[in-house]
Formats: C-alpha cells, sequence, structure tokens
C-alpha cells in the first residue's frame, strides 16, 4: 500500500472535500478521486460517502482513517530517526558500575574517552547492586551495567568478560600473615575477620558459598560498600576483605597490604556487561558500549595478558 495515498485519504478525510484537499495538497481533482479509487479497489471497500455537502468516510473508512494516522506518523518518525542516525551520536547514556570492582577504577577513563569520541554524549555513572541491576535496566533507568555476575536474570543479558579467582586483602603489618608464595588457605582466610558488602551483592554470595563448602564459619566485622572507607578500615588494620586479583589491585595498591590468592578451595567470581535482552541500545548507548568493551579489553590485555 502507498504511503501517498493514504496521506491523500487523510487529507481528505480532514478536509471534508476532495476539492479543498486537492488545493492543500496541490493535485488536481481528478487525479486525487483516481487515488481514492485505487485505494477502494485494493482494500475492496468503499471508503468515502460522497453528496453535495462534502465527503464522509464510510465505517470502513473511519478504520482506514486511523490506521493511516498511525502509520504517516511512524513513517514520519522513521525519517527523523534515519536523519539523526547520519549525525554523530548524542544524548544521555546510563551506565552502573559495580563497587569493589576493577570498573570503578575506570571511571575517569571512560568519562574522558567518550569525551574525546562523543562529545554530544552525557555519560551518568552510578554504583548498584546485582540484586536491583534487573529492574532497573529492564524498565531502562539504566542502559547497561558493569557488575560481578550474579547469575541468569531474566530480562537482561550478561556477557562474561573476565573470571577470576578471588584474594585476600589484608594489612602487611599484620604478624600471622604469611605472605611468601602469594597464596592462603580458605580455612586460614576464617581467621581474619572481614569487611565485606551486604547479602544482596553476588560478591558476598560467592565468599559465603566458598566457606559453607568447607564447613568454616565466616567472621564478618562489618558490611562496608565504600571503597574509601573499606581503604580507611584495613589501613588501619580493623579487619581484611576479600576481592578479585583486578580489583584489589586497583584499589589496594600500595605496598600497605598483602593480595594473597585464596585456594584449597579456590573461589572466583565473574565480571560481566549488563545489557536489556529486549529492547536494541540507543545509538548512543551502542557506542559508550563499544567504548566501554574495548577500555575493558586493552586494561585486561596490559595487566593481566587475556583476551
Amino acid at each position: 500500500m502507498d504511503t501517498r495515498k493514504l496521506a491523500y485519504f487523510v487529507q481528505i478525510v480532514d478536509s471534508g472535500s476532495i476539492t479543498k484537499a486537492a488545493a492543500a495538497l496541490h493535485v488536481a481533482q481528478p487525479a486525487l478521486s483516481q487515488q481514492v479509487s485505487a485505494l477502494e479497489t485494493d482494500l475492496k471497500q468503499r471508503l468515502l460517502i460522497r453528496s453535495k455537502q462534502g465527503v464522509q468516510p464510510t465505517a470502513a473508512g473511519h478504520t482506514l482513517y486511523r490506521h493511516a494516522q498511525s502509520i504517516l506518523r511512524l513513517v514520519a518518525q522513521a525519517r527523523v530517526d534515519v536523519a539523526k542516525s547520519g549525525a554523530a551520536p548524542s544524548g544521555r547514556v546510563s551506565i552502573a558500575i559495580a563497587p569493589y570492582s576493577m570498573a570503578s577504577s575506570l571511571t575517569p577513563q571512560i568519562i574522558s574517552e567518550v569525551a574525546r569520541r562523543y562529545p554530544d554524549i552525557v555519560l551518568h555513572v552510578t554504583e548498584i547492586y546485582g540484586g536491583v541491576l534487573s529492574e532497573a535496566i529492564k524498565n531502562g533507568r539504566l542502559d547497561m551495567a558493569l557488575i560481578y555476575e550474579p547469575g541468569p536474570i531474566r530480562g537482561v543479558l550478561f556477557t562474561t568478560m573476565i573470571v577470576e579467582d578471588l584474594h585476600l586483602v589484608v594489612n602487611a603489618a599484620r604478624p600471622d600473615v604469611n605472605a611468601e608464595n602469594g597464596e592462603i588457605m580458605l580455612d586460614e582466610v576464617a581467621r581474619h575477620g572481614l569487611f565485606l558488602p551486604e547479602k544482596i551483592h553476588t560478591l558476598r554470595q560467592a565468599v559465603e558459598a566458598g566457606f559453607d563448602s568447607k564447613g568454616l564459619k565466616l567472621q564478618l566485622v562489618g558490611e562496608v560498600e565504600s571503597v574509601p572507607s573499606l581503604t580507611r578500615l584495613l589501613r588501619a588494620d580493623l579487619g581484611a576483605t576479600i576481592l578479585p586479583k583486578s580489583a584489589a589491585d586497583a584499589l589496594f595498591h600500595e605496598e600497605d597490604f598483602h593480595v594473597l590468592r585464596i585456594v584449597d578451595p579456590a573461589l572466583q567470581c565473574k565480571i560481566a556487561l549488563c545489557t536489556p535482552d529486549h529492547d536494541p541500545l540507543s545509538e548512543a548507548a551502542s557506542a559508550v558500549l563499544l567504548v566501554l568493551k574495548e577500555m575493558l579489553q586493552e586494561m585486561l590485555n596490559d595487566k593481566y595478558g587475556r583476551s
């Protein structure tokens, strides 16, 4: 069905007269009448009732009129969207980055690189936990997130970026820690009081599952979800924490701390990019997603030799 015929038909109904519609469209009246006849032939329905007072749509005409308006609006919006796609991506893109992850240290570089490549994109960066992530992604409050992968969640898609062993991070001045081989057994970890995020955090769940598998009791000193506060607490030797290696290196790179890989058993976590699985990302969000993937890959290659 030709959208031009639909546009002509809508104009005729709006004008209430073929003569008035022809003048508004700058189309000859016989040609306009032919377009209506072609529509009626195509749909096998009479669409207009002609009288001395003008024209009125039939029941079929009313139905076509409603659909034609919707179709023409969609066509107009498609033209606008296509025209915009030829320009540089622009708009607001929201990203959530999990606390206690190496990605939290990348925020300045992410904002700087996006601003360099796409100056018309405004980034909104926040920290969020996996337990509330799915709803935020599904209802459109967030475009994407970089978090500890919690497992399948309906409505969102996880792209695993890296699988890492968990490490104990502890003050280097603590005398009861043997850091010579860079490892520590899980039952030794159980002797340390730990600062961890709350139970909703995937990292906390991985730690608790590891302790449960060995029948060990977790000594929780406190629930801390502020990286600066965690750093101060560990520097004061009030407890230890557990993080993947990349996050430990990013957040506790000073010589004041030991970062020891947990063994017997090893504990692992996944860092993943999360996006909605139902609606396509906007052009701006797609551009930011590519930048984010490139930066993560470069960082992992540089620091850990992973591809």
